[in-house]
């Protein structure tokens, strides 16, 4: 592996633990996690089962399954039956997880436009380009292909 490779695998290593890092930030400010968010999130469109929700996030289903428990006893998320599955019901958002995950949402797009100001459009646009072929490759390389 070429060194700049190696050198990149570690700044996205870094990127990202600083990113979770100022996620966690961001959302305790809504009592919140980022895990939370992260679950409140991938089901804001459409309800997901645990499973569902947890293969989008790419992680395990019982780290899914707790957070959709917490979620739910803290009445921002609530299960309803799945029509298609009877023992696996559907993660949905409530009003008040709505309200939450749109306030969170916002402050990080707020946090956002802070942190990318001093970095051109084009240079966003030409890393995530990269990022996006190198996850094609992982994908490929590991026979995941369209699970991402």
């Amino acid at each position: 592996m070429p060194a700049e490779a190696a050198l990149l695998i570690a700044d996205v290593f870094e990127a990202a633990g600083a990113l979770r890092r100022l996620s966690e930030k961001t959302a305790s400010v809504e009592g919140l996690t980022q895990a939370r968010w992260q679950v409140l999130s991938a089901v804001s469109e459409d309800p997901l089962t645990v499973p569902q929700a947890a293969r989008r996030l790419g992680v395990r289903r019982q780290n899914i399954q707790r957070v959709a428990n917490d979620l739910a006893a803290f009445g921002l998320a609530a299960y309803a039956p799945n029509p298609d599955h009877r023992g696996s019901p559907l993660l949905t958002l409530t009003p008040r997880g709505k309200e939450t995950l749109a306030r969170v949402t916002d402050r990080a797009a707020a946090r956002d436009r802070t942190l990318f100001a001093a970095v051109p459009e084009e240079e966003i646009i030409a890393a995530r380009a990269t990022l996006r072929r190198l996850l094609s490759e992982l994908d490929r390389l590991e026979g995941t292909k369209g699970k991402r």
